[in-house]
């Protein structure tokens, strides 16, 4: 095994840092309470949503990007992650867990908490213009504004895992960066 395949190496800061966690598919949340019952700090960002079946209708938690878990470990604590049931592996750039800003994390969190409408897109997005809410309750999110549809929507990019986050949200509450 060579050294950037040891998993020694694979996150290397002694300060605890966000990473996304690949892990098995509709396991988010059995995968989430395990890592939480072994001690590691981890968020699952969860939407509210209407799901139609063919007897009822009924309001159920689902994961806001599906085979997702970001955890907050350092490179003492990440070993504890690796032996957890459904967790399959670290997203990685050259072999190494690519760390998430915080602020990324605490934008989605304020996005979810908010209960604004928002859209999930898998991909790599044009760079736009870089905006931050001035108003409203999302005051103080940056994002990158994007037209959609001819409604103005923010995204908040995670380039780590090729991921962003669109809010429709009214241009009046928007000033440029």
């Amino acid at each position: 095994m060579t050294e950037a395949a040891r998993p020694t190496s694979l996150v290397d800061s002694p300060e605890n840092r966000w990473y996304a966690c690949f892990v098995k598919p509709r396991a988010e949340k059995a995968v989430a309470a395990r890592m939480t019952g072994a001690g590691v700090e981890c968020y699952l960002p969860l939407q509210r949503i209407r799901r139609r079946w063919s007897d009822r209708i009924k309001w159920v938690d689902e994961p806001l990007i599906r085979s997702y878990v970001f955890v907050k470990v350092n490179n003492k604590s990440f070993r504890k992650v690796l032996f957890i049931e459904g967790f399959l592996r670290f997203i990685t750039f050259e072999s190494r867990a690519v760390p998430i800003p915080d602020w990324q994390i605490e934008a989605l969190k304020l996005i979810l908490e908010k209960g604004v409408d928002l859209e999930v897109t898998a991909g790599s997005f044009e760079a736009g213009q870089q905006v931050e809410v001035i108003a409203g309750p999302l005051i103080g999110l940056k994002g990158e504004l994007v037209e959609a549809r001819g409604n103005k929507r923010m995204l908040l990019r995670l380039d780590q895992i090729n991921h962003g986050i669109l809010v429709t949200i009214d241009s009046t509450l928007l000033a440029r960066i």
